[in-house]
């Protein structure tokens, strides 16, 4: 049984800082890390979630790339990319405000998407989902999500694999990839649903080469999984559930629909058919049955993991399939009965020690539905053909939330670099050497592998925060409208530990000759911004990469992850430029022109001649201009690396 809750104001009114955390979770975390490094981990949780993006979630948390961002794009048309025609506001301050755990959902399309990304300038949103898609929550609102982002590490460069539903999400979740449905078409949209009529998918899983390399995996799930496990959508698990159905039922999703009609005992007679249907599958059947396709009773999910994790039986790999009512989707669920199954989580973890000390859960969520986040996700160039379907992009979506639960991310950080639902795999893959071809090589490229967001040489202490609300009583879906009267939202105050992160890119521009430098260890992504005649271009840079401008008056930006921005304006053939170096040591500024330059930084001005400027490692944020010649400017912000962690304060 849950320990009884607190209500914000009870906690308000002793004085003290109560945790939402279970008391046992807050017991395991007083024990030191495991050494051993990667080595030491031994079970991995996946934990995802239903349709919430990362601003309509975090986007007033302290720290991360939300409201307070530096680094916005601008719009075409001058303003802010948060402003879309209406700004962000906050759900209790809706014009037609209702319980604000029972927001509705919006569209969440692969047309809806892109149509709100816009090729690229992400000012898209109120067409294509309405002014309810500027919606948000803030600390108030979700007590537990922030304080888990408090307590471990959160990553807000974390995108989800395809600007669409929630079926191709998951693909990727537990595949690496989307392919083809059977007409053809890529597999971009929800046409699995229709199990009935859908003949499943013929590509390999991931779970499945776990278990040709010897390694135990499992999906929880319960009678009700909101049709979440995408592998039931995989020919040879379809397969598998037509052999052990009772007559009658055409899939296992009829099936279970069908159970809470029947009285107990009718329920008890159709699942001894289906028992006695798994009894006579193969022995590698019977094993696929049980490890992707076994069902518990309503509201056993937490229960059966933790009877696992007591019992020192979790598989090597878990996914966790919540019900409708459990998955945080905004047509079916609220962040008050996620929070809650979450809780039960941790503390079935937390319950075994030993279990906890060599466990990693990663939480996140399948897709954005259609809420608004600010950051444009990247794109794969065009040659690369297979990451496209009818001239659009597949990936990637827009951010949503990630939080990673261990001892190795204990400390309240951020980690900036880019991930998408790949990257779980890809942890995996590190973590135990099965490596899943259907990831594409651009995919490769652009997300990292998660292993950033760990320390497994922690010692930082867990601050000290607050504990779970009752799930309130359902009061029928609504979606929010706008105040009549609006202003920017208001990010929460300070900074937070970042994780150090693999790039070190740099942009600068002589004459038409763009050079975009990474001395980081990992690829990054950069996209180029032009005002002049608006387009926007995408690259991937380890190393160096050359680019041209357009002959001519110019006015662009470079964006890429952790505060970098380059802005670059000017005129055709001036006698002028600015070059840069940017290492673990600082960031080196070559001024070449016979003139004077005004270099502004940190609230202080220059004017110095042709020659070297030299910036201090850390957080930077410097405007070059030059006196005599009209139009030119440069701004540069961004973090050095070092490869120690850092502070956010590039960001925000």
């Amino acid at each position: 049984m849950r320990p009884q809750s607190f209500s914000r104001r009870t906690a308000l009114k002793l004085g003290a800082a109560v945790s939402l955390l279970p008391p046992s979770l807050q017991e395991a975390l007083a024990s030191p890390p495991r050494p051993g490094g990667l080595r030491a981990v031994e079970h991995v949780v996946f934990l995802m979630q239903e349709n919430r993006s990362f601003d309509h979630y975090y986007g007033s948390l302290r720290g991360v790339r939300g409201f307070g961002d530096r680094n916005a794009l601008e719009l075409p048309n001058g303003r802010s990319v948060f402003d879309q025609g209406v700004l962000p506001f906050a759900v209790r301050d809706a014009a037609n405000r209702k319980d604000i755990q029972y927001i509705g959902d919006l569209d969440h399309s692969w047309e809806g998407g892109h149509k709100a990304l816009n090729g690229g300038w992400n000012n898209g949103w109120v067409a294509a989902k309405t002014a309810a898609t500027m919606a948000y929550y803030d600390r108030k609102d979700l007590p537990f999500h922030y304080e888990l982002a408090d307590t471990f590490t959160i990553c807000d460069a974390y995108h989800c694999s395809v600007p669409s539903s929630t079926s191709p999400n998951r693909n990727y979740w537990v595949s690496g990839y989307t392919g083809f449905e059977a007409n053809g078409k890529r597999a971009i949209g929800n046409d699995a649903y229709a199990e009935d009529k859908h003949p499943g998918y013929s590509w390999m899983t991931y779970p499945q080469r776990l278990g040709a390399a010897g390694h135990s995996w499992r999906v929880y799930q319960e009678w009700d999984n909101f049709q979440d496990n995408n592998l039931e959508f995989f020919a040879v698990f379809k397969d598998i559930a037509r052999k052990v159905l009772p007559k009658g039922y055409s899939s296992l999703t009829a099936f279970y629909d069908a159970l809470p009609k029947l009285a107990p005992a009718e329920q008890d007679a159709l699942l001894a058919q289906l028992d006695s249907g798994v009894r006579g599958l193969s022995g590698s059947e019977r094993e696929l049955y049980e490890r992707a396709l076994r069902r518990v009773r309503p509201k056993g999910l937490a229960a059966s993991f933790r009877a696992d994790v007591l019992a020192g039986r979790l598989p090597k790999v878990s996914y966790l399939v919540p019900s409708s009512v459990d998955s945080e989707h905004p047509g079916a669920s609220s962040p008050a009965s996620s929070a809650n199954l979450t809780y039960d989580v941790l503390d079935a973890l937390a319950s075994n020690v030993d279990v906890w000390s060599r466990t990693a859960l990663f939480i996140t969520y399948d897709e954005n539905d259609g809420y608004f986040d600010h950051v444009a996700p990247p794109r794969p160039p065009e040659s690369v053909t297979d990451e496209y379907f009818d001239g659009k992009p597949i990936g990637f979506g827009p951010r949503v939330p990630m939080t990673v639960v261990s001892p190795w991310t204990v400390g309240g950080f951020v980690c900036s670099q880019t991930f998408d639902h790949t990257s779980m795999i890809r942890f995996v893959e590190r973590w135990l050497g099965v490596r899943e071809p259907n990831i594409s090589a651009w995919r490769r490229t652009v997300s990292g592998d998660l292993t950033s967001a760990f320390d497994f040489t922690r010692t930082t202490p867990r601050p000290t925060i607050r504990r779970p609300a009752p799930v309130p009583p359902f009061t029928g879906r609504w979606r929010p409208t706008p105040p009549a009267s609006q202003s920017m939202p208001v990010q929460e105050p300070g900074t937070r530990r970042a994780r150090a992160l693999p790039y070190q890119p740099d942009a600068f521009l002589t004459g038409s000759r763009l050079t975009l430098r990474n001395t980081g260890s990992e690829s990054v992504h950069l996209a180029l911004y032009s005002y002049v005649k608006p387009e926007v271009r995408h690259f991937d840079v380890r190393g160096v990469v050359v680019d041209s401008i357009r002959p001519g008056d110019y006015r662009f930006t470079v964006l890429g992850p952790n505060g970098f921005r380059r802005e670059f304006a000017g005129v055709a053939g001036e006698p002028v430029s600015v070059s840069s170096a940017v290492s673990a040591y600082g960031v080196e500024l070559v001024l070449a022109g016979d003139v004077t330059f005004v270099v502004r930084s940190g609230g202080k001005e220059r004017r110095v001649r042709a020659g070297r400027v030299h910036l201090p490692r850390g957080s930077y944020d410097v405007e070059v201009t030059a006196v005599g010649v009209p139009g030119f400017r440069r701004r540069l912000t961004g973090c050095t690396e070092d490869g120690s962690p850092s502070w956010s304060g590039a960001q925000v």
